[in-house]
């Protein structure tokens, strides 16, 4: 039952260029790895300061109807209780509280047994057994899961409830133990009777006997339901509004991305999206041609591993994590050796050393990012790829650095802050924090950013747009609002630079989670006048 998640291996801007005989998603090579992936999403809840609960950790402190007691001494050992469970609870607790999230994919190793234990410890008062290999594949699996279908657990668990209060007061705990047995039993399906006899366990060692028995009849409830066919679901049906909610319940996703996705994309097309957002998300492995790392050196190594990151492969700057579709914006900028290049909002700094490592040590690529302590990291991860000559980072809000600095290089890549809706695969948690006021704060942040751009390329000089977001609004709609504003840059077409199957009939670069099995993206890459 562990999530499985495909690698896939890409190597330069090569990799990604226009070819009559393949395309760049046909060039990658997957690797099925189990590994760990970064999830959060926010649930705002208080625990009850009568049940055995302890201090979450240094940034949580309250909870629904007073605080943990941290006074509580620790327990011994709990060999009852399976160990994968016991963290995922823990872990969904965090998360809902803001104040932790599933990064379980990360190139410091965090996230990691020992690690997850001690929260374990330090909030339920026990440890349990050692988290082996097969149970941290569980959690990623679990927490994910649990976090994606929140929506649709959350509906059947209020359904089987039946009072509204019941369900709307519960304790935050017992909520993530439910949403944790209602996922194994109705996505994963396990074994009902192991399902319900150890979240029964947890619940009754964790919390208390009474919360145990509540466990154990509505779980039990839900078996009858399911294996009778009859889980109250809604029916898609009645008027756009009705439709749209009872979608949103049924794929777990806010009414009003629903409601959006149906007015541009059809329903059919929307109800593809969602179930793609749904799905385990795949991740893409770059080789690092600056630490003269080759595609096939990288397979290589890849196929003597168990897991990615335990092997150390990130650490050691053999490799980084990229999407194929971010991969295919650095192809749209197209950096050429001895360029000036610069990163408008380089944070955390993938695109930034992708340009690097093809300038092959000629050229320079100017980092500007307003988060000192993500450009920190940056710095420290060019000295580890073997780039940091051609990286220059700068601490600045870029609109006024660019309002105060005379400096113009050959391209700029604004990769503006966006929704992130072409990565809801990967990002379980973005779903449930955007909301749709969101929408138009980020329109007029992504105008003021590109028209700050346009001050920093030189005349003949490229400027590329691009956001990891499949909005139109965000994309094209921006676009030519651009273009009105600023009569001297043109569109330079992305099927020099792409495959064709990546570009639009108005010469842009999207990638399509439905269409290509990618992250969703777009790049408009734009030439100014002489």
């Amino acid at each position: 039952m562990a999530q499985v998640f495909s690698f896939h291996v890409f190597l330069s801007a090569e990799t990604h260029r226009p070819s009559s005989s393949s395309s760049s998603s046909s060039k990658s090579l997957k690797f099925e790895q189990r590994t760990k992936t970064s999830i959060s999403a926010p649930r705002k809840g208080n625990f009850n300061p009568s049940r055995k609960t302890q201090k979450l950790d240094s940034e949580v402190s309250t909870h629904r109807g007073g605080q943990f007691n941290p006074s509580r001494k620790t327990q011994k050992l709990n060999s009852e209780i399976s160990p994968h469970r016991a963290v995922s609870a823990v872990r969904l607790m965090r998360i809902e509280m803001g104040g932790a999230f599933a990064d379980l994919l990360n190139e410091r190793g965090k996230g990691s047994g020992e690690n997850e234990m001690g929260y374990v410890e330090r909030t339920l008062g026990f440890r349990t057994r050692d988290l082996e290999d097969r149970d941290l594949r569980l959690v990623t699996d679990i927490v994910g899961g649990t976090i994606r279908w929140k929506r649709y657990l959350d509906h059947l668990i209020s359904s089987i409830c039946r009072d509204a209060n019941t369900f709307s007061r519960m304790e935050p705990l017992l909520l993530q133990i439910l949403r944790i047995g209602f996922y194994e039993i109705v996505k994963l399906n396990m074994p009902p009777y192991a399902v319900v006899d150890e979240n029964v366990r947890l619940a009754k060692i964790a919390l208390r006997h009474g919360a145990g028995n509540m466990v154990n009849g509505i779980l039990r409830k839900l078996v009858l339901l399911k294996e009778s066919n009859s889980l109250p679901l809604p029916k898609v049906e009645g008027d756009d509004r009705t439709q749209a909610r009872a979608l949103a319940t049924l794929y777990s996703h806010p009414v009003w991305m629903v409601r959006r996705w149906t007015k541009h994309l059809g329903q059919e097309e929307t109800i593809r999206l969602m179930t793609w957002n749904n799905s385990d998300p795949s991740f893409s492995l770059r080789a690092n041609s600056g630490k003269g790392i080759s595609r096939a050196d990288l397979v290589t190594k890849l196929n003597l591993l168990k897991i990615v990151i335990q092997a150390g492969l990130l650490k050691e700057g053999l490799c980084s994590v990229q999407d194929e579709s971010a991969g295919l914006v650095v192809s749209v900028v197209d950096p050429q050796q001895g360029e000036s290049i610069i990163d408008c909002c380089a944070a955390p700094g993938g695109k930034t050393l992708y340009m690097a490592s093809l300038l092959s040590g000629q050229g320079m690529v100017y980092a500007i990012d307003i988060n000192e302590g993500r450009l920190r990291i940056l710095k420290e991860t060019a000295k580890l790829h073997q780039v940091d000559g051609v990286i220059t980072t700068i601490h600045a809000d870029m609109r006024s650095y660019a309002d105060n600095n005379t400096m113009k290089c050959d391209k700029v890549l604004l990769d503006a802050p966006c929704s992130g809706l072409g990565v809801l695969s990967k990002r379980a948690d973005l779903r449930w924090n955007r909301r749709l006021e969101d929408m138009e704060e980020l329109k007029n942040l992504q105008d003021q950013l590109l028209d700050a751009a346009t001050q920093l390329v030189k005349p003949g000089g490229v400027l590329v747009y691009s956001t990891c977001s499949i909005d139109p609004e965000e994309n094209e709609e921006r676009i030519a609002a651009f273009l009105l504003r600023h009569p001297y840059f043109c569109v330079d077409p992305a099927d020099k630079y792409v495959p064709s199957e990546f570009v639009t009939e108005h010469g842009f670069y999207s990638s399509n989670p439905v269409k290509h099995s990618l992250d969703g993206a777009f790049a408009a890459r734009l030439s100014r006048a002489l």
